[in-house]
């Protein structure tokens, strides 16, 4: 396959990472027990934003890359998409990436503004699977 396009994509990938981890960072220090200032708010809404990001170059992008290389055939779901990555050990789990996406997918449209602070600490409890993914697969 095209060595450009991959090298594309981890650059990519390296540039969201980078970001995620700037803004991961900060989060580590809001307590999401207190109530939230707008600096914290919009701090927490960058990271979201960048969570959902990485986690969508990382899918939709490097994931299907590699998927593509061992499988030109493959034309399955996210799911499935999961399911081999966990198989070829891109991942630990299939379940946690679903549950990636699915926030990721809540984070990017409207939430109860009771369940914010319950949905940011999920997202930062997830970004070390995120940062699990290497680069070199």
């Amino acid at each position: 396959m095209n060595t450009a396009l991959k090298q594309e994509i981890i650059d990519q990938m390296a540039k969201a990472r980078a970001h995620l981890d700037y803004s991961y960072n900060k989060v580590l220090k809001i307590p999401l027990t207190d109530d939230l200032d707008d600096e914290q708010l919009e701090t927490l809404e960058s990271f979201s934003s960048r969570f959902a990001r990485y986690s969508d170059i990382i899918v939709s992008k490097y994931f299907r890359y590699l998927i593509k290389e061992k499988d030109p055939a493959f034309r399955g779901s996210i799911i499935d998409l999961f399911n081999q990555a966990e198989k070829f050990k891109w991942i630990e789990s299939a379940d946690v990436w679903r549950r990636i996406r699915e926030l990721r997918n809540v984070a990017a449209h409207e939430y109860e503004a009771s369940d914010y602070k319950k949905l940011y600490a999920e997202l930062i409890n997830l970004v070390p699977h995120l940062f699990k993914v290497s680069f070199d697969l």
